[in-house]
């Protein structure tokens, strides 16, 4: 946590300074702080960051208001969606070198031994730690991240693009995976906000056919421009007698949105043995109709981010050119009133914080 990492006197590196600006969060509910803190010095197989860029994801904002039931430790920075460039290096880092560019993730690191991270589930290892949340990540001017699991970022990367494709992108990626479609088959992507907006233009990048679901018509527009075929609203539409009406029944669900309502919402648009995969967090349960699973063999799933690996096949669609975020750009001064607006369904798109511009 932040007294563990951040009390350092500095390193020594020609670009580094002693000094970096974050956003803290000292109390669960409270504003962030803006601070000047001690850079981070790099331990055993650490890297040192200077950040270009870091999206601001809905879990942050869990983050800092302690919504889960494990909660991180004020004070503690928020941030998983980070970008910029190796400044220096620990002990024992192989692989990395200064200058390099790089993103932090949800997953900061594992143990790599457990049974989950020695079958390629490392999301699940019950050791890992988590950036910007039992790990200070990236709202702020440095971050430190473990050099075996920070993301490789591809030449060309847009800073501002890239950033939200460290979670956004690689969780509805990973999600998609886990509906278990196939390309020329049907998925519903309910809620198209920061994660279903990127899930629309993976879901036709992976050869899906998509069938967009939300409350807000502007945002439904936007997924039809992205490629969805169907655009449902869940406010005026009969969503699972129109979806069986367009497709037959969808094969897959991806559920990005928080609302409760839209879980349940799910069991309805999916076909006889089809899958719906959980993404979002909403508080609460969902009314789970036990007769309607049983007699039509439906899936139901958690999805939690992304591992190394899926992370890197979503940066590769992206430097392919077949996604593109949709980008506003702010300052870290702005991390409240972004905070506010995402609590009240406002932003389109993803948020980025830009720290290019600051001196």
């Amino acid at each position: 946590m932040m007294t563990d990492t951040l009390d350092t006197t500095g390193i020594a590196a020609d670009n580094v300074g002693d000094t970096m600006r974050a956003a803290v969060v000292t109390e669960f509910g409270a504003a962030l702080q803006i601070a000047e803190l001690g850079l981070p010095l790099p331990g055993h197989g650490q890297a040192l960051v200077k950040l270009e860029t870091t999206g601001v994801c809905h879990t942050d904002l869990h983050a800092a208001q302690g919504d889960w039931p494990v909660k991180p430790q004020p004070p503690f920075i928020p941030g998983h969606e980070g970008y910029g460039t190796v400044v220096a290096l620990g002990e024992g880092v192989e692989g990395l070198r200064v200058g390099d560019k790089v993103g932090n993730a949800w997953l900061w690191s594992a143990c790599g031994d457990c049974e989950y991270c020695r079958t390629g589930w490392e999301t699940l290892c019950e050791s890992q730690r988590n950036g910007g949340y039992s790990v200070n990540g990236s709202f702020g001017s440095y971050m430190l991240v473990d050099a075996a699991y920070a993301a490789r970022i591809p030449d060309g990367a847009d800073p501002l693009e890239v950033a939200p494709i460290l979670c956004a992108g690689v969780t509805v990626y990973k999600g998609l995976k886990e509906t278990e479609a196939r390309p020329g088959q049907w998925v519903a992507i309910s809620g198209i906000g920061g994660l279903g907006h990127i899930a629309v233009q993976y879901a036709r990048a992976m050869g899906l056919r998509v069938v967009a679901v939300d409350i807000d018509d502007s945002k439904l527009a936007l997924a039809t421009e992205l490629g969805a075929e169907v655009a449902l609203n869940a406010r005026t539409a009969d969503l699972a007698a129109e979806a069986h009406r367009a497709t037959g029944g969808v094969h897959g669900v991806l559920v990005t949105a928080v609302h409760p309502q839209a879980f349940g919402q799910a069991i309805g648009l999916v076909r006889r043995g089809g899958t719906i995969v959980f993404n979002g967090l909403p508080p609460g349960d969902f009314p789970a109709p036990i007769f309607d699973i049983v007699l039509k063999r439906l899936t139901i799933r958690g999805s939690i981010v992304g591992t190394r690996q899926d992370l890197a096949e979503a940066l590769d669609f992206y430097a392919r050119g077949l996604i593109k975020p949709r980008v506003t750009a702010a300052r870290l001064e702005d991390v409240n009133d972004i905070f506010d607006r995402m609590g009240r369904g406002q932003i389109d798109g993803r948020m980025v914080i830009d720290y290019r511009d600051e001196s």
